[in-house]
């Protein structure tokens, strides 16, 4: 049978006239609003009939949260900002597996699981409404929400920390859109304003890398990139979608007449005493202009390498290669991983008064002093290898280009690596032997990449576990993954996310770096110049000491900085078979003859007829093994 709808159960039952329910039906089209609440709102039905025919609709008894007494242990098992946001507050258990939830949205199933998650027991619904459930989280919570009209994001901080809005353009219309901005702002008139006001705050208070701005059939849906994972922030009416993306690109010098064709822009805010620059991109879709907005810190590319999780051992050997006079190093890595952070970093440590430093990059990512930036216009015949070209014309000691992307730059880049300039760069591969195939690809000779490249640093960042984590035994999925990676012993304990108010009850706060650094020296030149493939040439860098990220990741794991879900989520593994050393009890590889950390003969066991042709072929045992 088919479930009725709830204006034709009013309508039924006399509550509603006809022409009330259509104009309600009307007035709700391109609206947030629900229809009952709307008829609620203007006198057309009482909350008595409105409950009685929601109850019918929904299947979901209605509960009147004035009579609501809740024990505090219940009301322990939802957090207040949980409840502020799913508009849900809990009224009783029912057993040890169940919990009754009043809510605003009872057939919501995208907050039933996500309560249902952080409970971590089964939802039993009960119906109120929204107002009611707000008033009842205020008395039982105890907190004072301060929310003006229609959305909680759509005003601005009230704590006082405000944002300022800044120029970054010279044209007198920018600055003129940047000061009424701020003007609007303060006198708090215009719902677009205080929308892009305080969706920038609240993403620079979360530290997100990115906001986006997606349009749908009948709404926007804003979400906020933190730690690398999209998070559902607010979603924006119809009728002022095309206010809010205008007022996003006049900040950021775009033509807002222009809706057919991508744009590019940004601008600065000032936002509790932090300067962030912001780069906007504007894509057009079905619905209207999708728009996205990188925030980029001022202090983002000063952090030091310690800061960035890079292990004693790469950022001592990393040092070394950044003093060296000449020659190429490349950080790899795919999109998001932070290769640019780790370019600025190393920009910034062999920053000095007696050295010029020039970069090439598309777009010039962050404004640093002391550095001369060029920012690549291909429409304007500034591309990267007539960048490169007069730049080495400017006598530069270090050049960093910001990505190798076809043969002309890289032959470039590795003429000046070889004739005196110490060079930095980017590469999108998985890992740091496949840097080597990729230049290559590119139509480098391996000869020309064994007399310029110096080092291959591959990254990838992980989130870490909050602080609100707890340490549980391990589980034996974790023990056959670990087993499965390599690890002879695995831990007996592991960290797991719990979640709280100040990770968003995601678990995890923050991010961490995993590297691997490829250094190159002559056996591992002479590989390359050969052409030979890319396992040797990983067997013959495991020879001299490289650790590959997972093992630094599984590293992570057994510190409980991380979890290894979070590991895998984010680097490849391959499966690694290791012994320990007899002598020192560390972990060896097979390909090992020697203990590379005490010396002593490697007591492998025989391998097999393929194993021992494979490390036969990789050089890593002699052909009488």
């Amino acid at each position: 049978m088919k479930r009725k709808r709830l204006g034709d159960v009013l309508r039924e039952r006399g509550h509603i006239s006809p022409a009330d329910l259509t104009k309600t039906i009307e007035d709700q089209q391109g609206t947030l609003v629900h229809l009952g609440e709307l008829m609620l709102e203007r006198g057309f039905v009482s909350k008595h009939d409105l409950a009685a025919a929601l109850t019918e609709v929904t299947r979901v008894p209605y509960v009147d949260c004035e009579k609501l007494d809740i024990e505090p242990d219940v009301l322990k098992l939802l957090p207040c900002a949980l409840a502020k946001r799913c508009c849900a507050i809990p009224m009783q258990t029912q057993g040890t597996t169940k919990l009754v939830m009043v809510l605003a949205e009872p057939q919501n199933l995208q907050i039933i699981d996500e309560l249902r998650f952080s409970t971590g027991m089964e939802i039993v619904a009960r119906l109120a409404f929204r107002d009611e459930i707000e008033k009842a989280i205020k008395k039982w919570y105890g907190a004072a929400e301060k929310a003006e009209a229609g959305s909680e994001a759509v005003s601005t901080t009230s704590d006082g920390r405000g944002i300022e809005f800044i120029s970054s353009s010279s044209l007198q219309r920018n600055i003129q859109a940047t000061q009424e901005m701020q003007a609007e702002l303060l006198q708090k008139c215009t719902p677009s304003v205080r929308l892009v006001a305080s969706t920038i705050t609240v993403a620079a208070d979360k530290q997100a890398s990115d906001i986006h701005i997606e349009p749908q059939a009948s709404d926007s849906v804003v979400r906020l990139r933190v730690d690398g994972i999209l998070r559902d922030y607010q979603r924006i009416p119809q009728s002022i979608q095309n206010s809010v993306v205008s007022r996003i690109k006049l900040l950021s010098n775009m033509d807002i007449a222009e809706r057919r064709t991508p744009q590019h822009g940004r601008f600065l805010v000032k936002s509790s005493g932090r300067r962030i620059e912001l780069r906007v991109s504007t894509l057009p879709t079905q619905y209207g202009e999708k728009v996205v907005i990188r925030l980029l810190g001022a202090d983002t590319p000063l952090q030091d390498f310690t800061t960035l999780g890079f292990p004693a051992s790469i950022s001592e050997t990393l040092q070394q290669m950044l003093g060296f006079p000449q020659g190429m190093i490349l950080v790899t890595g795919p999109t998001g991983s932070g290769k640019t952070t780790t370019l600025y970093s190393s920009l910034n440590f062999v920053r000095k008064p007696t050295i010029d430093i020039v970069t090439v990059e598309d777009p010039v990512e962050y404004v640093v002093p002391g550095l001369n930036q060029v920012q690549v216009h291909a429409t304007a015949g500034l591309t990267y290898a007539s960048c490169l070209r007069s730049a080495l014309q400017q006598d530069p000691n270090v050049l960093m280009i910001g990505e190798l992307r076809d043969k002309e730059t890289a032959e470039i880049a590795l003429r000046a690596a070889q004739t005196g300039q110490l060079v930095l760069s980017s590469l999108h591969t998985n890992d740091s032997i496949s840097a080597i195939t990729r230049l290559i690809d590119l139509g480098l000779t391996g000869s020309q990449i064994a007399a310029s490249l110096i080092g291959v640093v591959a990254q990838r960042l992980i989130r870490r576990l909050c602080e609100c984590h707890q340490v549980v035994a391990a589980s034996p999925e974790t023990v056959s993954r670990l087993k499965g990676a390599g690890v002879t012993r695995p831990p007996e304990m592991e960290s797991v996310p719990v979640g709280c108010e100040v990770c968003d009850l995601t678990g995890y706060k923050g991010r961490i770096g995993i590297y691997e650094l490829l250094t190159l020296n002559d056996s591992i030149c002479s590989a390359i110049r050969s052409g030979k493939r890319n396992d040797e040439i990983r067997a013959l860098a495991r020879q001299n000491g490289m650790k590959l990220m997972q093992e630094y990741a599984i590293e992570r794991v057994r510190e409980g900085v991380t979890t290894l879900e979070e590991v895998l989520r984010v680097i490849p593994f391959e499966p690694v078979t290791s012994s320990r050393c007899s002598a020192c009890d560390c972990e060896i590889l097979p390909a090992f003859l020697f203990c590379p950390f005490c010396g002593a003969k490697a007591a492998n066991p025989t391998p097999t007829k393929s194993r021992k042709r494979s490390l036969i072929g990789q050089g890593a045992v002699p052909n009488e093994f």
